[in-house]
């Protein structure tokens, strides 16, 4: 792989790829330096994607994957969303879709600096850094603990649940896949 050339303007203030990037996507990963026009990621069932802002609507019917976006957010984001984990740095929540927080459809919380989950969070970061050069991604590992508190998540209630009687299986020394664990959660899922 080559490394990143410089770029002769700031990446992370252009929009550098057009609309719907990542519609439907099922794996993969894609890095961006820079904005992505509008409905990002929808459809999205199991692509990490990472990029330095969206615009309006994206995460739109998301149901598995990771999106991370190191910038400003356009309106409605998350409509509809059923599936999957979003990582936000300093999310303007009235840009969040209305319906879903009001009804508690998504879940906002800030990522813990001890999980596993700010762990992986950063060693994206670090990969995205080492893949295009972002000065945005080498500014937040400058200071990995304070960067850390500027991200929220964003995951769909039924699906976070889904997520936590897996683990909690797990610490019991269940199967996650197995038949008690899949019960619990099919009593969560009213399936």
């Amino acid at each position: 792989m080559r490394p990143p050339q410089e770029c002769p303007f700031a990446a992370d203030e252009q929009v550098i790829a057009g609309n719907v990037i990542g519609y439907g996507a099922t794996s993969g990963q894609l890095n961006l330096r820079g904005r992505v026009g509008e409905r990002f990621c929808v459809r999205n069932s199991g692509a990490l994607a990472v990029v330095e802002g969206v615009g309006d609507h994206a995460l739109e019917y998301m149901t598995g994957g990771t999106a991370i976006i190191l910038g400003t957010t356009g309106r409605n984001l998350g409509a509809g969303m059923s599936g999957g984990n979003a990582y936000v740095l300093d999310l303007d929540e009235s840009r969040v879709n209305s319906l879903a927080t009001s009804t508690g459809d998504l879940t906002l919380t800030r990522v813990d600096p001890e999980s596993g989950q700010a762990a992986e969070l950063l060693a994206q970061i670090q990969e995205h850094f080492e893949l295009t050069g972002s000065v945005v991604a080498q500014a937040l590992l400058d200071d990995p603990a304070t960067s850390l508190a500027r991200f929220t998540r964003v995951t769909p209630r039924h699906y976070a649940n889904v997520l936590r009687i897996r683990e909690e299986a797990q610490g019991r020394g269940q199967d996650p896949d197995g038949s008690e664990a899949w019960q619990l959660i099919l009593e969560e899922s009213r399936g």
